[in-house]
């Protein structure tokens, strides 16, 4: 019988490693053929991964709430035919040990190789799990037991994924060397310092009276907000405000919007029509359709919009419409509608939320007129589109001006300063408003 190894598939260029929620299949049990096996989680999206072939699940290589790295094995199944070809259970333990062996990296300091030496090795503690590639990297930066217990995990459970212990190594190589030194010369003489340094990691204690009510993060929840910190710490964000005339789209749509979902089966809302009219400005402005790595820019060829949109749980997902200015209305609204319907069902997958090159977010869903939304990184960019409101305005005609009832709203743009100028973030949010109060009244759908 062969023996085929399931791995933890790619989840998306951005995505490394996913925590094992559920075992759908226990050892044992028959799998057909794109039948799901176990449940993840990553800190984008939920997802179930199915089997690729026919069999029974003879070995599970993690438990649930383990930590898995893209492309490892999860686990065997052994189906019919001949060993040719297949894998054997035997592999899964030479990819767990080649993880720690980046030791090269090492003799960039001696001295860091000094301490890996004599830093006793790092477990999980109490109800804490370390993953093993936190572990690796704990023991490669010469992270101890204590340090590593004392940092804010974002995970679930307050895990520390990869991403908190990288954010603490760059917090930790910014403050003052003398810390360092006075904990590994004088460790005896000097505890109180290295003990106030470590208590400024740990969470601050709750305070609460007797009526309040403690609510939990949710795993996603805490993402999240680390997302929103993370990017506000990497970009430099300016906003550029600007009011767009609607009338004619809101015309034109109360018109169509009736015929539409009698022929498409679909509901014309706004969103499309913005979105259409952002693909076209990012056209115009590709140096707004562009990723920061570093020192280097990466304009990208694709224009993906992410479309952000808020989760009955409040949660905040960001799904992607790929090549938005290759699609027609119609095209876009379908795209617009099936995302939006699966984000609110919790049924999309990661490739429906990997790839985007801007964001664009619609504060006036919730009433809001304006807001400053934080850039989806590594992107440089995102608009907030606030609500349409029914206001008296000046209206500009040959015979002279006049005051009438326009709809009327706010485009909010927020871009990173250290690659986009106040010339270029402001262009492009004119370009959009100007799409936008250009619309055909008579634009055949």
């Amino acid at each position: 019988m062969a023996k085929f190894e399931l791995k933890l598939p790619k989840m998306g260029e951005s995505v490394a490693e996913a925590t094992i929620t559920s075992w759908l299949k226990n050892i044992g049990d028959t799998i057909d053929v794109d039948e799901a096996v176990f449940e993840i989680a990553t800190d984008k999206v939920d997802s179930e991964v199915p089997s690729e072939v026919e069999g029974v699940l003879i070995e599970q290589l993690f438990e649930v709430d383990d930590v898995v790295q893209v492309g490892q094995t999860i686990a065997i199944i052994e189906i019919s035919g001949e060993d040719g070809g297949a894998t054997t259970a035997t592999q899964p333990e030479p990819t767990k040990e080649v993880t720690p062996e980046p030791i090269a990296a090492a003799e960039v300091a001696k001295t860091v190789t000094a301490a890996k030496e004599s830093t006793a090795p790092v477990v999980s503690s109490g109800d804490r799990f370390y993953s093993p590639l936190v572990r690796n990297i704990a023991k490669q930066e010469a992270i101890s037991q204590v340090e590593l217990d004392s940092i804010t995990g974002s995970g679930k459970d307050g895990r520390v994924t990869k991403n908190d212990i990288l954010l603490h190594l760059d917090n930790r190589k910014s403050q003052p060397a003398p810390v360092k030194e006075v904990i590994q010369d004088t460790p005896k003489a000097t505890p109180a310092p290295a003990k106030a340094v470590e208590h400024k990691k740990e969470a601050a204690p709750i305070v609460a009276s007797g009526d309040d009510e403690i609510i939990e993060m949710t795993r996603m929840g805490k993402l999240v907000a680390h997302h929103m910190v993370q990017s506000v710490q990497t970009s430099a964000h300016v906003q550029s405000f600007i009011e767009a005339d609607v009338t004619k789209i809101w015309n034109w749509r109360k018109k169509v919007k009736d015929d539409f979902y009698k022929r498409e089966g679909e509901n014309l809302t706004f969103t499309p029509i913005f979105m259409e009219a952002v693909a076209k400005a990012l056209r115009d402005f590709p140096m707004m359709n562009i990723s920061l790595q570093g020192d280097t820019i990466v304009k990208k060829k694709h224009i993906n919009l992410g479309m952000a949109a808020a989760l009955g749980n409040g949660n905040l997902i960001v799904p992607v419409i790929k090549d938005a200015d290759q699609l027609n209305l119609v095209g876009m609204t379908k795209k617009v509608n099936d995302l939006a319907g699966r984000a609110r069902d919790n049924k999309l997958k990661p490739d429906d939320i990997a790839g985007g090159t801007y964001t664009v977010t619609n504060v006036g869903t919730f009433g809001s007129i304006m807001g400053t939304p934080i850039i989806n990184q590594p992107q440089v960019g995102i608009l907030a589109l606030g609500a349409i409101r029914k206001v008296p305005a000046v209206v500009e005609t040959p015979e002279g001006d006049f005051i009438g009832i326009r709809y009327r709203m706010f485009l909010s743009h927020s871009y990173d300063h250290r690659v986009v100028n106040g010339a270029l973030g402001g262009q492009f949010v004119k370009a959009v408003k100007d799409y936008l109060e250009a619309w055909d009244s008579n634009r055949e759908i």
